[in-house]
């Protein structure tokens, strides 16, 4: 089972690319940051840990673009993937955002893992034109566009909310395929969406006991036809040997562990006790 940081990126304490560089140093596998392009003050979407208009944590309001953040991670590590927990592509265009990634992919030696939700802030979707109930089908058509500019010669697309005639789109990514992981809820639904048109799942907060999730998911996985095992990244809270071993055991293919929000010293020096914690070597 790999270990992975995410950072919840803001315009205060420690830069993603040195957050990065010490996680990629201490030995970990993955570097994991958010998005959200703006929280509209005046919403009727709850958040789904509060359950009203108020935020756990005022960060939300103070994310940097997560590819901007990847970028300068990328320049100062050689390893460690690039990930989002979670982006939202729905908020973007998608003939743009996918020669962001590519490029991205491309520069970085194909590191790139993207890490996407639906969205739970339904107002901030309808600032960008994303009806609320549509969500999962813009999401997949997003990905499906995408998918094939990185990999046609000569890629077109027609679908409800992406078209686009034939075209030339490079850089390619390096790697043959971006991995998509879904950040959301463990139901029956996302999980017929990750079936359909993703590599595996993000577990949230919300998601604690996640054996019958994940049986469920396997299942559905091996029904479909699917090659191998879906992807299952768990949050991480205290690095309990016990609970890291049952997750391994039940599939669980990477936890991926917060980092707190305290001065870059500080998290530095975090970084290396959890990883110490783990019995990881850099």
């Amino acid at each position: 089972m790999k270990y992975g940081i995410v950072l919840f990126t803001s315009d205060r304490g420690i830069t993603p690319a040195a957050a990065a560089a010490a996680a990629e140093q201490a030995g970990f596998d993955s570097f994991y940051v958010p998005e959200h392009t703006h929280i509209p003050i005046k919403r009727e979407s709850p958040h789904p840990r509060t359950g009203d208009a108020s935020l756990p944590d005022d960060r939300y309001k103070r994310t940097l673009d997560p590819w901007v953040a990847l970028a300068t991670a990328a320049s100062v590590t050689t390893r460690i993937r690039l990930a989002t927990a979670v982006a939202l592509p729905v908020e973007s265009d998608p003939i743009t955002l996918a020669k962001t990634i590519a490029s991205l992919d491309h520069l970085s030696g194909g590191r790139v893992t993207l890490g996407a939700g639906f969205g739970w802030n339904v107002d901030e979707l309808t600032d960008h034109g994303v009806p609320g109930a549509k969500r999962r089908t813009v999401l997949r058509e997003y990905i499906e566009a995408m998918r094939a500019l990185w990999t046609d010669d000569e890629a077109s697309y027609a679908g409800e909310f992406v078209s686009f005639g034939p075209s030339w789109a490079w850089p390619k990514p390096l790697q043959s395929r971006i991995p998509l992981l879904i950040g959301a809820g463990g139901t029956e639904k996302t999980f017929r969406w990750i079936v359909r048109s993703a590599d595996g799942w993000i577990t949230t907060p919300s998601d604690v006991d996640i054996d019958s999730q994940v049986a469920m998911l396997q299942e559905m996985w091996r029904d479909a036809g699917r090659h191998g095992e879906p992807r299952i990244m768990a949050l991480g809270g205290r690095p309990d040997p016990d609970r890291l071993s049952h997750l391994a055991g039940i599939g669980v293919t990477e936890v991926i562990f917060g980092l707190p929000d305290r001065a870059p010293a500080d998290v530095a020096d975090w970084i290396g006790r959890l990883a110490g914690k783990l019995g990881m070597s850099s």
